[in-house]
């Protein structure tokens, strides 16, 4: 599995001044972070467990705590993550990075899309991706493992492109996960 970014920031192009530019702005930063993290580290399994984990940890304060503005330093010194990372957030360098790995995600999918893009390669080889799905409830156990199920046959099928309801509940992220901290 490789971990790649998307940017709510750059995808949407959110009014500047709005709460939701604001919001997109500082997650922008958090991929910056990650992509700093994942260029320091030689070993690409280790890579993507350190992103798996900011990842985790990123979105556990945004989603679990509410919080849209952390000190990312002190999320980095609770992963065992050198903090000196933490200055990527405001370093316009990382774009390019950032850039190309949505760029392989929209490749897949098209851009007429939102995240998250889940791409897997077919039995026959080739590589196809989805956006989605999108969920107002985690499941668990059994079900997490259908829906999984049920995404992968979707995938091996030739035209499938869609599935969609209206919504009509908003998302509820459960019980906050524990810190992925190894």
């Amino acid at each position: 599995m490789q971990w790649q970014p998307i940017s709510l920031l750059k995808k949407n192009n959110p009014e500047p001044g709005s709460q939701y530019h604001t919001v997109s702005e500082f997650s922008h930063g958090l991929l910056r972070v990650m992509e700093s993290v994942r260029a320091a580290t030689e070993d690409a399994a280790a890579a993507n467990r350190d992103y798996f984990r900011m990842y985790w940890e990123f979105a556990s304060k945004i989603h679990h705590d509410g919080e849209y503005s952390f000190d990312i330093a002190a999320v980095l010194e609770t992963l065992g993550i050198d903090t000196a990372h933490a200055a990527a957030a405001t370093d316009e360098s990382w774009d390019a990075p950032i850039a190309e790995g949505m760029a392989n995600g929209l490749a897949l999918v098209g851009d007429d899309v939102g995240t998250p893009i889940i791409a897997t390669e077919r039995g026959d080889g080739e590589q196809v991706g989805y956006f989605g799905p999108v969920i107002t409830q985690v499941p668990r156990g059994n079900k997490a493992t259908a829906l999984w199920d049920a995404l992968m046959v979707m995938m091996e099928t030739d035209g499938f492109f869609e599935l969609k309801k209206t919504r009509d509940a908003m998302p509820d992220p459960g019980e906050r996960p524990e810190p992925m901290t190894s």
